[in-house]
């Protein structure tokens, strides 16, 4: 018989982990939903970067960026990421680690109209990644990005989301005396049952 209760309660780590976000939407006092998104590159060497967790779905975990961005190549070569959302203000965190697959369409049109113009002109403007003259330079870019495309300008074809799909999910509360509760979901295949095991703080 399990012991887990109250904030970790129940079998779907999703639905926990949407509720953890909605806490945290409370009481976090900027961006709640930031991750710490891990890739590696050719060679296995580790990234991490800080971006915005969008969407936590029935089964997976969404997020946008430009498909040029060392991020999204790294992404594409591995097939794989993992990423640790954390919250100071509640003494939690989550850490995810999957398999990854693009979000290319009309979801991805979708949350692409709901930004704001500046950032969906911003999104056809920079080239992720990539060496900048000056920021005088990038100003003259988006003057020239909007000129073109105007007030309502379309997804560009090199920015989507993608979706990551957990093996491995693990929920860590704080504890007296550090000795903290963490509990593990994991699989070995994404469409095999949860196996969940407490694990030492």
């Amino acid at each position: 018989m399990s012991d887990r209760s109250g904030i970790f309660a129940g079998d779907d780590p999703f639905v926990i982990a949407r509720n953890w976000l909605a806490e945290a939407e409370e009481c976090e006092a900027n961006d709640p939903n930031a991750i710490a998104l891990s890739t590696v590159d050719a060679d296995g060497l580790p990234n991490a970067r800080m971006v915005l967790l969008k969407e936590i779905e029935d089964a997976a975990f969404v997020f946008y960026t430009n498909y040029d961005s060392r991020k999204a190549q790294e992404i594409d070569q591995a097939g794989k990421a993992a990423f640790v959302m954390h919250w100071k203000s509640l003494r939690r965190q989550i850490r995810v680690r999957g398999l990854v697959e693009k979000e290319d369409g009309p979801q991805a049109d979708a949350y692409y109209t709901s930004r704001s113009l500046k950032s969906r002109l911003g999104a056809w403007a920079s080239q992720q990644s990539q060496p900048l003259s000056s920021r005088a330079a990038l100003m003259a870019e988006v003057a020239r990005i909007t000129a073109r495309h105007g007030t309502n300008p379309v997804r560009p074809p090199f920015w989507g989301g993608y979706r990551i799909i957990p093996l491995e999910i693990e929920f860590w509360a704080d504890g007296a005396f550090r000795l903290h509760d963490r509990f593990r979901w994991s699989r070995k295949d994404i469409t095999d049952t949860w196996d969940v095991a407490r694990l030492n703080p």
